[in-house]
């Protein structure tokens, strides 16, 4: 009697363990479907275009890969932008990630999962949030242009929450933007 009960326990420990083993490796096939779905995203939404800075190459200016999605350089210290006056009332700094226009100045955020300068510390639902609502971590202050936020936030939960996983798998890079300005007004 002993020995079927060892068995029995034997084989139901045995199952657990398979079971616990099956559902590791469907978790671990859906985050990998979530990276490669959210890195398709973040390439097709061209978010590398602002959020990584551009250098002169042999065909014109294109993002810099090596620092990509680390957003507006911190090392980078910029003039203050000219006047949003006339037609031409917008404006880009030569890395493309600094904007100017009647809002004032605006950055673009390091996204890589640093977690004193990027988005390490954040949630998927501090992510969703912030593209959901336009404001940072959900609550914060606004998003600025030209940040497409009203566009992103029509995606559905599982696309944001896979860009995020997209963007927490990338390499963490230290890179302190720089605080979004107000407008300057003249007297």
């Amino acid at each position: 009697m002993k020995t079927t009960q060892a068995t029995s326990r034997r084989a139901a420990q045995g199952a657990l363990a398979v079971a616990l083993c099956a559902t590791a490796l469907t978790a671990v096939a859906e985050d990998r479907t979530a990276v490669s779905r959210g890195a398709y995203l973040v390439q097709a939404m061209g978010c590398a275009d602002c959020h990584t800075p551009w250098k002169m190459g042999p065909n014109g200016p294109a993002p810099d890969m090596a620092q990509g999605l680390s957003g507006h350089p911190g090392s980078m210290p910029l003039p203050p932008a000219p006047a949003a006056q006339g037609p031409w009332i917008a404006g880009s700094a030569a890395t493309n990630t600094a904007f100017w226009g009647p809002w004032g100045v605006s950055y673009a955020s390091n996204l890589t999962p640093d977690p004193e300068t990027g988005i390490g510390k954040w949630r998927a639902e501090d992510f969703v949030g912030t593209l959901r609502n336009g404001k940072h971590l959900g609550v914060g202050r606004p998003l600025q242009p030209p940040m497409p936020w009203p566009a992103f936030a029509r995606l559905n939960d599982t696309d944001l929450k896979a860009i995020f996983a997209y963007l927490k798998s990338q390499p963490a890079m230290k890179n302190k933007v720089p605080a979004n300005a107000a407008p300057t007004t003249t007297p």
